[in-house]
Protein backbone atom coordinates (compact mmCIF):
# COMPACT_ATOMS: atom_id res chain seq x y z
CA UNK A 1 0.00 0.00 0.00
CA UNK A 2 1.45 3.55 -1.27
CA UNK A 3 1.36 5.48 1.97
CA UNK A 4 4.47 8.15 0.79
CA UNK A 5 2.86 10.95 -0.73
CA UNK A 6 2.44 13.77 1.03
CA UNK A 7 -0.87 14.08 2.57
CA UNK A 8 -0.88 10.75 3.93
CA UNK A 9 2.31 11.18 5.22
CA UNK A 10 1.12 14.01 7.12
CA UNK A 11 -1.61 13.28 8.44
CA UNK A 12 -0.23 9.90 9.69
CA UNK A 13 2.54 11.15 11.60
CA UNK A 14 0.20 12.44 13.98
CA UNK A 15 -1.49 8.70 14.63
CA UNK A 16 -1.06 7.70 18.19
CA UNK A 17 0.26 4.37 16.91
CA UNK A 18 1.97 5.27 13.98
CA UNK A 19 4.03 1.81 13.20
CA UNK A 20 1.28 -0.45 13.98
CA UNK A 21 -1.22 1.39 11.81
CA UNK A 22 1.47 1.30 8.90
CA UNK A 23 1.70 -2.57 9.50
CA UNK A 24 -1.91 -3.07 9.61
CA UNK A 25 -2.59 -0.66 6.30
CA UNK A 26 -0.08 -2.84 4.73
CA UNK A 27 -1.52 -6.22 5.69
CA UNK A 28 -4.95 -4.51 4.12
CA UNK A 29 -3.50 -4.23 0.88
CA UNK A 30 -1.58 -7.51 0.74
CA UNK A 31 -5.41 -9.65 0.84
CA UNK A 32 -7.30 -6.74 -0.65
CA UNK A 33 -5.42 -4.68 -3.21
CA UNK A 34 -7.81 -3.02 -4.58
CA UNK A 35 -8.27 -1.14 -1.38
CA UNK A 36 -6.31 2.32 -1.81
CA UNK A 37 -5.59 4.87 0.75
CA UNK A 38 -6.46 9.00 1.16
CA UNK A 39 -7.28 11.77 3.13
CA UNK A 40 -10.43 13.70 4.12
CA UNK A 41 -12.00 15.82 6.88
CA UNK A 42 -14.71 13.73 9.27
CA UNK A 43 -17.49 15.34 10.57
CA UNK A 44 -18.45 13.77 13.68
CA UNK A 45 -22.14 13.93 15.04
CA UNK A 46 -21.57 16.93 17.16
CA UNK A 47 -20.63 18.52 14.10
CA UNK A 48 -16.55 18.56 15.17
CA UNK A 49 -14.10 17.84 12.34
CA UNK A 50 -10.85 16.25 12.38
CA UNK A 51 -8.16 15.47 9.06
CA UNK A 52 -8.02 11.28 8.97
CA UNK A 53 -6.68 8.17 6.85
CA UNK A 54 -9.67 6.48 4.81
CA UNK A 55 -9.34 3.66 2.87
CA UNK A 56 -11.57 3.36 -0.16
CA UNK A 57 -11.96 0.27 -2.66
CA UNK A 58 -14.73 -2.70 -3.48
CA UNK A 59 -15.31 -5.77 -2.06
CA UNK A 60 -16.95 -8.78 -3.42
CA UNK A 61 -19.90 -9.61 -2.75
CA UNK A 62 -21.94 -13.13 -3.98
CA UNK A 63 -25.89 -13.12 -4.45
CA UNK A 64 -27.92 -15.82 -6.43
CA UNK A 65 -25.11 -17.25 -8.05
CA UNK A 66 -23.84 -13.42 -9.33
CA UNK A 67 -20.86 -11.30 -8.26
CA UNK A 68 -21.33 -7.59 -7.29
CA UNK A 69 -18.79 -4.83 -5.94
CA UNK A 70 -19.71 -2.67 -3.10
CA UNK A 71 -17.99 0.39 -2.85
CA UNK A 72 -17.02 1.19 0.66
CA UNK A 73 -14.99 3.65 2.82
CA UNK A 74 -12.91 2.82 6.21
CA UNK A 75 -12.27 6.06 8.42
CA UNK A 76 -9.49 5.27 10.52
CA UNK A 77 -9.20 7.64 13.83
CA UNK A 78 -6.55 8.41 15.25
CA UNK A 79 -5.94 5.80 17.70
CA UNK A 80 -5.93 3.13 14.91
CA UNK A 81 -5.60 0.01 14.87
CA UNK A 82 -6.89 0.16 18.89
CA UNK A 83 -9.89 2.07 18.03
CA UNK A 84 -12.50 0.43 15.13
CA UNK A 85 -12.57 2.27 11.94
CA UNK A 86 -16.09 4.03 11.04
CA UNK A 87 -17.15 2.16 7.81
CA UNK A 88 -19.85 3.57 5.41
CA UNK A 89 -20.94 2.50 2.06
CA UNK A 90 -19.81 4.66 -1.07
CA UNK A 91 -22.94 4.30 -3.65
CA UNK A 92 -23.04 5.20 -6.79
CA UNK A 93 -25.58 7.36 -9.10
CA UNK A 94 -27.78 4.41 -9.55
CA UNK A 95 -27.64 2.44 -6.55
CA UNK A 96 -29.73 3.21 -3.34
CA UNK A 97 -29.09 2.18 0.32
CA UNK A 98 -31.27 -0.57 1.82
CA UNK A 99 -31.66 -0.24 5.44
CA UNK A 100 -30.90 -3.00 7.36
CA UNK A 101 -29.66 -5.12 10.17
CA UNK A 102 -25.88 -3.77 9.35
CA UNK A 103 -26.46 -1.22 7.75
CA UNK A 104 -28.58 2.38 8.44
CA UNK A 105 -30.31 4.76 5.95
CA UNK A 106 -27.32 6.83 5.78
CA UNK A 107 -25.00 4.18 4.69
CA UNK A 108 -23.21 3.73 8.20
CA UNK A 109 -21.71 -0.18 8.52
CA UNK A 110 -22.67 -2.06 12.30
CA UNK A 111 -21.29 -5.14 12.65
CA UNK A 112 -20.38 -7.40 15.21
CA UNK A 113 -17.01 -7.04 14.97
CA UNK A 114 -16.71 -3.15 14.61
CA UNK A 115 -19.19 -3.70 18.65
CA UNK A 116 -16.75 -5.81 19.85
CA UNK A 117 -13.57 -4.64 18.73
CA UNK A 118 -10.67 -5.71 20.46
CA UNK A 119 -7.08 -4.92 18.82
CA UNK A 120 -5.06 -7.23 18.25
CA UNK A 121 -7.80 -10.15 18.34
CA UNK A 122 -9.45 -7.66 15.73
CA UNK A 123 -8.50 -6.52 12.83
CA UNK A 124 -9.52 -4.65 9.30
CA UNK A 125 -8.79 -7.72 7.33
CA UNK A 126 -10.75 -9.95 9.61
CA UNK A 127 -13.42 -6.91 9.58
CA UNK A 128 -13.95 -7.14 5.63
CA UNK A 129 -14.59 -10.79 5.67
CA UNK A 130 -17.46 -10.34 7.77
CA UNK A 131 -18.39 -7.90 6.26
CA UNK A 132 -18.34 -9.72 2.92
CA UNK A 133 -20.52 -12.82 4.79
CA UNK A 134 -23.04 -10.38 5.94
CA UNK A 135 -23.94 -8.50 3.04
CA UNK A 136 -24.11 -11.88 0.53
CA UNK A 137 -26.73 -12.93 3.67
CA UNK A 138 -28.75 -9.16 3.62
CA UNK A 139 -27.00 -7.02 0.68
CA UNK A 140 -27.63 -3.15 1.36
CA UNK A 141 -27.71 -1.94 -2.14
CA UNK A 142 -29.67 -2.11 -4.53
CA UNK A 143 -30.23 -0.47 -8.35
CA UNK A 144 -32.48 2.35 -8.80
CA UNK A 145 -35.32 1.26 -11.20
CA UNK A 146 -37.24 3.16 -13.46
CA UNK A 147 -40.55 2.24 -15.63
CA UNK A 148 -38.56 1.33 -18.46
CA UNK A 149 -35.58 -0.98 -16.88
CA UNK A 150 -36.65 -4.14 -17.25
CA UNK A 151 -33.26 -5.82 -17.46
CA UNK A 152 -33.39 -8.81 -14.89
CA UNK A 153 -29.91 -8.55 -13.73
CA UNK A 154 -30.25 -5.37 -13.00
CA UNK A 155 -27.94 -5.03 -9.19
CA UNK A 156 -30.29 -6.67 -6.56
CA UNK A 157 -33.49 -4.70 -8.08
CA UNK A 158 -35.76 -7.64 -7.55
CA UNK A 159 -34.73 -6.88 -3.76
CA UNK A 160 -34.38 -3.31 -3.41
CA UNK A 161 -38.41 -3.51 -1.65
CA UNK A 162 -37.85 -6.90 0.32
CA UNK A 163 -36.60 -7.73 3.22
CA UNK A 164 -34.98 -11.25 2.96
CA UNK A 165 -34.55 -13.22 6.39
CA UNK A 166 -34.64 -16.85 7.47
CA UNK A 167 -38.59 -17.26 7.07
CA UNK A 168 -38.46 -16.07 3.27
CA UNK A 169 -39.39 -13.11 2.07
CA UNK A 170 -41.63 -10.15 3.85
CA UNK A 171 -42.75 -6.34 3.66
CA UNK A 172 -40.65 -3.75 5.61
CA UNK A 173 -44.21 -2.87 6.51
CA UNK A 174 -45.00 -5.73 8.23
CA UNK A 175 -45.86 -5.56 11.81
CA UNK A 176 -44.25 -8.34 14.04
CA UNK A 177 -44.49 -8.59 17.78
CA UNK A 178 -40.59 -9.11 18.09
CA UNK A 179 -38.96 -7.96 22.04
CA UNK A 180 -35.52 -8.08 22.69
CA UNK A 181 -34.23 -8.05 26.30
CA UNK A 182 -30.85 -6.51 27.01
CA UNK A 183 -28.65 -8.43 29.64
CA UNK A 184 -28.61 -12.01 31.51
CA UNK A 185 -28.55 -12.94 35.22
CA UNK A 186 -31.83 -13.08 37.18
CA UNK A 187 -33.28 -10.37 35.87
CA UNK A 188 -32.72 -10.90 32.58
CA UNK A 189 -33.72 -14.08 32.63
CA UNK A 190 -36.95 -13.34 34.92
CA UNK A 191 -37.87 -10.96 32.05
CA UNK A 192 -37.62 -13.31 29.24
CA UNK A 193 -39.88 -16.03 30.53
CA UNK A 194 -42.90 -13.37 32.30
CA UNK A 195 -43.15 -11.97 29.18
CA UNK A 196 -43.18 -15.19 27.20
CA UNK A 197 -45.86 -16.12 29.95
CA UNK A 198 -48.01 -13.12 29.46
CA UNK A 199 -47.59 -11.76 25.96
CA UNK A 200 -48.22 -12.75 22.47
CA UNK A 201 -44.80 -12.49 20.98
CA UNK A 202 -43.44 -13.43 17.14
CA UNK A 203 -40.13 -13.38 18.55
CA UNK A 204 -38.07 -12.92 21.75
CA UNK A 205 -34.65 -11.97 21.47
CA UNK A 206 -32.40 -12.54 24.77
CA UNK A 207 -28.68 -10.27 24.31
CA UNK A 208 -26.19 -11.30 26.53
CA UNK A 209 -24.06 -8.50 27.14
CA UNK A 210 -20.01 -9.36 27.64
CA UNK A 211 -19.39 -6.33 29.76
CA UNK A 212 -22.42 -6.44 31.72
CA UNK A 213 -22.14 -8.10 35.48
CA UNK A 214 -25.21 -9.63 35.15
CA UNK A 215 -24.61 -11.53 31.90
CA UNK A 216 -25.40 -15.35 32.71
CA UNK A 217 -28.45 -17.73 31.40
CA UNK A 218 -27.72 -17.23 27.40
CA UNK A 219 -26.28 -20.65 27.31
CA UNK A 220 -29.18 -22.53 29.06
CA UNK A 221 -31.81 -20.52 27.34
CA UNK A 222 -29.28 -22.58 23.89
CA UNK A 223 -29.13 -25.65 25.46
CA UNK A 224 -33.00 -25.82 25.77
CA UNK A 225 -34.12 -23.78 22.99
CA UNK A 226 -37.46 -22.51 24.04
CA UNK A 227 -39.88 -21.44 21.16
CA UNK A 228 -39.82 -18.35 19.37
CA UNK A 229 -36.78 -17.18 21.98
CA UNK A 230 -33.38 -16.46 19.73
CA UNK A 231 -29.90 -15.95 21.99
CA UNK A 232 -27.24 -13.86 20.75
CA UNK A 233 -24.72 -11.62 22.07
CA UNK A 234 -24.49 -9.15 19.08
CA UNK A 235 -27.09 -5.77 19.49
CA UNK A 236 -27.65 -5.86 15.79
CA UNK A 237 -30.07 -8.70 16.91
CA UNK A 238 -32.48 -6.74 18.68
CA UNK A 239 -33.30 -4.75 15.00
CA UNK A 240 -37.26 -3.90 14.26
CA UNK A 241 -38.22 -4.65 18.22
CA UNK A 242 -41.69 -2.73 19.69
CA UNK A 243 -40.40 -2.86 23.35
CA UNK A 244 -36.16 -3.07 24.08
CA UNK A 245 -35.89 -3.98 27.73
CA UNK A 246 -32.50 -2.96 28.91
CA UNK A 247 -31.75 -4.97 32.27
CA UNK A 248 -28.36 -5.16 32.02
CA UNK A 249 -25.70 -3.73 34.53
CA UNK A 250 -21.86 -2.74 34.58
CA UNK A 251 -18.87 -4.18 36.57
CA UNK A 252 -17.43 -1.70 38.78
CA UNK A 253 -14.63 -1.58 41.43
CA UNK A 254 -15.81 1.81 42.08
CA UNK A 255 -15.81 2.70 45.61
CA UNK A 256 -17.94 5.76 45.04
CA UNK A 257 -21.43 5.76 44.27
CA UNK A 258 -20.85 8.23 41.52
CA UNK A 259 -18.01 6.04 40.39
CA UNK A 260 -20.19 3.10 39.92
CA UNK A 261 -23.39 4.61 38.22
CA UNK A 262 -20.79 6.10 36.08
CA UNK A 263 -19.40 2.60 34.84
CA UNK A 264 -23.39 1.65 34.45
CA UNK A 265 -23.35 5.17 32.14
CA UNK A 266 -20.31 3.93 30.13
CA UNK A 267 -21.75 0.57 29.28
CA UNK A 268 -25.07 2.11 28.37
CA UNK A 269 -23.10 4.33 25.95
CA UNK A 270 -22.01 1.26 24.02
CA UNK A 271 -25.26 -0.16 23.79
CA UNK A 272 -27.97 2.62 23.52
CA UNK A 273 -27.45 4.74 20.82
CA UNK A 274 -26.88 1.30 18.65
CA UNK A 275 -30.39 -0.50 20.02
CA UNK A 276 -32.39 2.91 19.36
CA UNK A 277 -30.99 2.98 16.03
CA UNK A 278 -31.78 -0.23 14.99
CA UNK A 279 -35.35 -0.04 16.20
CA UNK A 280 -36.23 3.38 15.78
CA UNK A 281 -40.26 3.10 16.86
CA UNK A 282 -39.56 1.24 19.67
CA UNK A 283 -40.35 1.79 23.43
CA UNK A 284 -37.42 1.40 25.48
CA UNK A 285 -38.05 -0.27 29.08
CA UNK A 286 -34.82 -0.09 31.48
CA UNK A 287 -34.46 -1.83 34.32
CA UNK A 288 -30.77 -1.15 35.30
CA UNK A 289 -30.38 0.32 38.59
CA UNK A 290 -30.78 3.17 40.22
CA UNK A 291 -33.69 3.16 37.77
CA UNK A 292 -34.47 6.62 37.61
CA UNK A 293 -30.68 7.99 36.88
CA UNK A 294 -30.20 5.29 34.18
CA UNK A 295 -33.51 6.01 32.02
CA UNK A 296 -32.54 9.54 32.16
CA UNK A 297 -29.13 8.46 30.85
CA UNK A 298 -30.58 6.52 28.04
CA UNK A 299 -33.21 8.94 26.90
CA UNK A 300 -30.54 11.51 27.03
CA UNK A 301 -28.22 8.96 24.65
CA UNK A 302 -30.92 7.56 22.52
CA UNK A 303 -32.21 10.46 21.26
CA UNK A 304 -35.65 8.91 21.62
CA UNK A 305 -39.10 11.19 22.53
CA UNK A 306 -39.33 11.05 26.08
CA UNK A 307 -42.78 9.17 25.59
CA UNK A 308 -40.72 6.24 24.38
CA UNK A 309 -38.11 5.80 27.23
CA UNK A 310 -39.68 4.44 30.51
CA UNK A 311 -38.22 2.78 32.92
CA UNK A 312 -39.86 -0.18 35.49
CA UNK A 313 -39.50 2.51 38.10
CA UNK A 314 -42.56 2.29 40.98
CA UNK A 315 -45.01 0.14 39.15
CA UNK A 316 -44.54 -3.00 40.88
CA UNK A 317 -44.66 -1.13 44.37
CA UNK A 318 -47.96 0.50 43.02
CA UNK A 319 -49.11 -3.02 42.01
CA UNK A 320 -48.55 -4.31 45.23
CA UNK A 321 -50.44 -1.12 46.68
CA UNK A 322 -53.64 -1.47 44.64
CA UNK A 323 -54.32 -5.14 45.62
CA UNK A 324 -53.45 -5.06 49.13
CA UNK A 325 -55.58 -1.93 49.07
CA UNK A 326 -58.18 -3.43 47.34
CA UNK A 327 -58.60 -7.35 48.82
CA UNK A 328 -57.57 -6.00 52.50
CA UNK A 329 -58.79 -2.39 52.97
CA UNK A 330 -61.60 -2.54 50.62
CA UNK A 331 -61.14 0.91 49.00
CA UNK A 332 -61.62 -0.51 45.08
CA UNK A 333 -59.50 2.42 43.70
CA UNK A 334 -56.68 2.28 41.61
CA UNK A 335 -53.40 3.32 43.36
CA UNK A 336 -49.81 4.06 42.72
CA UNK A 337 -46.49 4.75 44.20
CA UNK A 338 -44.88 7.89 42.77
CA UNK A 339 -41.21 9.65 42.91
CA UNK A 340 -38.03 8.68 43.07
CA UNK A 341 -37.08 5.08 43.62
CA UNK A 342 -35.61 5.45 47.10
CA UNK A 343 -36.89 6.24 50.40
CA UNK A 344 -38.75 9.31 49.27
CA UNK A 345 -41.27 7.64 47.34
CA UNK A 346 -44.99 9.13 47.82
CA UNK A 347 -48.27 6.90 46.89
CA UNK A 348 -51.55 8.30 45.81
CA UNK A 349 -55.23 7.17 44.26
CA UNK A 350 -57.12 7.37 41.81
CA UNK A 351 -60.57 9.61 41.78
CA UNK A 352 -62.38 6.77 40.38
CA UNK A 353 -63.55 2.68 41.01
CA UNK A 354 -61.37 0.33 39.52
CA UNK A 355 -64.14 -1.08 37.23
CA UNK A 356 -65.38 2.34 36.46
CA UNK A 357 -65.49 3.77 32.86
CA UNK A 358 -64.81 7.05 33.82
CA UNK A 359 -61.06 8.34 32.91
CA UNK A 360 -59.14 7.71 35.24
CA UNK A 361 -57.34 11.31 37.28
CA UNK A 362 -55.24 11.73 40.55
CA UNK A 363 -57.54 12.59 43.85
CA UNK A 364 -56.44 15.54 45.72
CA UNK A 365 -55.39 14.26 49.08
CA UNK A 366 -57.96 14.35 51.55
CA UNK A 367 -57.48 13.52 55.15
CA UNK A 368 -59.43 9.85 54.94
CA UNK A 369 -57.30 8.60 52.04
CA UNK A 370 -54.02 9.29 53.72
CA UNK A 371 -54.41 7.20 56.42
CA UNK A 372 -55.77 4.01 53.91
CA UNK A 373 -52.38 4.58 52.03
CA UNK A 374 -49.85 4.97 54.84
CA UNK A 375 -51.40 1.83 55.72
CA UNK A 376 -51.50 -0.05 52.71
CA UNK A 377 -48.32 1.06 51.74
CA UNK A 378 -46.95 0.13 55.52
CA UNK A 379 -47.92 -3.41 54.56
CA UNK A 380 -46.18 -3.70 51.35
CA UNK A 381 -42.87 -1.93 52.55
CA UNK A 382 -40.95 -5.16 53.12
CA UNK A 383 -41.86 -7.48 50.37
CA UNK A 384 -38.63 -6.75 48.92
CA UNK A 385 -37.47 -6.54 44.68
CA UNK A 386 -36.66 -10.19 43.77
CA UNK A 387 -36.10 -10.27 40.33
CA UNK A 388 -39.31 -12.65 39.36
CA UNK A 389 -41.28 -10.06 41.20
CA UNK A 390 -39.44 -7.05 38.91
CA UNK A 391 -39.76 -9.66 35.63
CA UNK A 392 -43.48 -9.64 36.44
CA UNK A 393 -43.96 -5.99 36.53
CA UNK A 394 -41.43 -5.75 33.84
CA UNK A 395 -43.87 -8.51 31.28
CA UNK A 396 -47.21 -6.42 32.82
CA UNK A 397 -45.91 -3.27 31.35
CA UNK A 398 -44.57 -5.00 27.86
CA UNK A 399 -47.99 -6.31 27.37
CA UNK A 400 -49.86 -2.94 27.73
CA UNK A 401 -47.56 -1.91 25.17
CA UNK A 402 -48.34 -4.44 22.43
CA UNK A 403 -51.77 -4.68 23.08
CA UNK A 404 -52.25 -0.57 23.40
CA UNK A 405 -53.97 -1.59 26.26
CA UNK A 406 -54.35 2.54 27.94
CA UNK A 407 -53.40 0.59 30.88
CA UNK A 408 -51.95 3.03 33.74
CA UNK A 409 -48.73 2.16 34.94
CA UNK A 410 -46.44 4.27 37.39
CA UNK A 411 -43.35 4.37 35.13
CA UNK A 412 -40.02 6.25 35.54
CA UNK A 413 -40.85 9.15 33.03
CA UNK A 414 -39.51 12.81 32.24
CA UNK A 415 -41.28 14.29 34.84
CA UNK A 416 -40.51 17.97 33.84
CA UNK A 417 -43.43 20.19 33.63
CA UNK A 418 -45.47 17.65 35.78
CA UNK A 419 -46.78 19.09 38.74
CA UNK A 420 -44.86 22.29 38.45
CA UNK A 421 -41.52 20.67 38.15
CA UNK A 422 -39.10 22.66 36.64
CA UNK A 423 -36.15 20.84 36.77
CA UNK A 424 -35.16 18.20 33.37
CA UNK A 425 -35.77 14.72 35.91
CA UNK A 426 -36.96 11.04 35.57
CA UNK A 427 -39.14 10.00 38.34
CA UNK A 428 -42.23 7.21 38.81
CA UNK A 429 -45.53 8.84 37.69
CA UNK A 430 -49.01 6.98 36.84
CA UNK A 431 -48.63 6.69 32.94
CA UNK A 432 -50.99 5.94 30.22
CA UNK A 433 -49.33 3.32 28.45
CA UNK A 434 -49.88 2.42 24.72
CA UNK A 435 -48.77 0.80 21.59
CA UNK A 436 -46.84 4.90 21.16
CA UNK A 437 -45.22 5.01 24.77
CA UNK A 438 -46.73 6.59 27.70
CA UNK A 439 -48.91 9.47 28.39
CA UNK A 440 -48.42 11.10 32.29
CA UNK A 441 -51.85 11.54 33.84
CA UNK A 442 -52.09 15.44 35.16
CA UNK A 443 -50.39 16.49 38.27
CA UNK A 444 -52.29 17.17 41.34
CA UNK A 445 -51.09 19.50 44.08
CA UNK A 446 -49.82 17.17 46.74
CA UNK A 447 -49.89 17.16 50.91
CA UNK A 448 -46.88 19.16 52.32
CA UNK A 449 -45.10 16.28 53.22
CA UNK A 450 -45.29 14.38 49.75
CA UNK A 451 -44.53 17.86 48.15
CA UNK A 452 -41.13 17.91 50.08
CA UNK A 453 -40.06 14.28 49.20
CA UNK A 454 -40.34 15.02 45.59
CA UNK A 455 -38.67 17.84 46.14
CA UNK A 456 -35.94 16.29 48.25
CA UNK A 457 -35.37 13.54 44.79
CA UNK A 458 -35.48 16.34 42.19
CA UNK A 459 -32.43 17.97 44.21
CA UNK A 460 -30.73 15.08 44.82
CA UNK A 461 -30.79 13.29 41.35
CA UNK A 462 -30.41 16.99 39.76
CA UNK A 463 -27.02 16.76 41.27
CA UNK A 464 -26.18 13.22 40.30
CA UNK A 465 -26.41 13.80 36.83
CA UNK A 466 -24.59 16.84 36.80
CA UNK A 467 -21.88 15.09 37.98
CA UNK A 468 -22.15 12.35 35.16
CA UNK A 469 -20.82 12.07 31.64
CA UNK A 470 -23.17 11.19 29.77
Amino acid sequence: MDLSSEKIQRILCKYKFHDVAVEELQKIHRLYSEMKPSTGTYTFSDSSQKDLLKIIGNIPVKYEGRSYNFPIQLWLMDSFPFTPPICLLRPTPNMVIREGKHVDGRGRIYLPGLHNWDYPKSSVVGLLTEMIAKFEEDPPLSSKTTGESKHPHELLAFVSNLQINDGGISHHDQLINKISVIGGGDLGMASVMSILAKCEVDKLVFIDIADSSTKGGSADLEIFSLPKVEVSRDVSASAGSRVVVVTANAWSNEQSYVGVIQTNVDLYRGIIPNLARLSPNAVMLIASQPVDIMTHVAWRQSGLPPTRVIGAGCNLDSARLSHVLDITLNTHKQAWVIGEFSDNKVTVMSNTGLNSSEQLEIALGSSSTKPLLDRGFEMIRNQGQRSWSIGLSIADITNSILTDKMKVHSVSTLAQGWGGIGAEVFLSLPCIMGANGSTRLAGVSLGQEEDSKLRDSITSLSNLMSQLRI
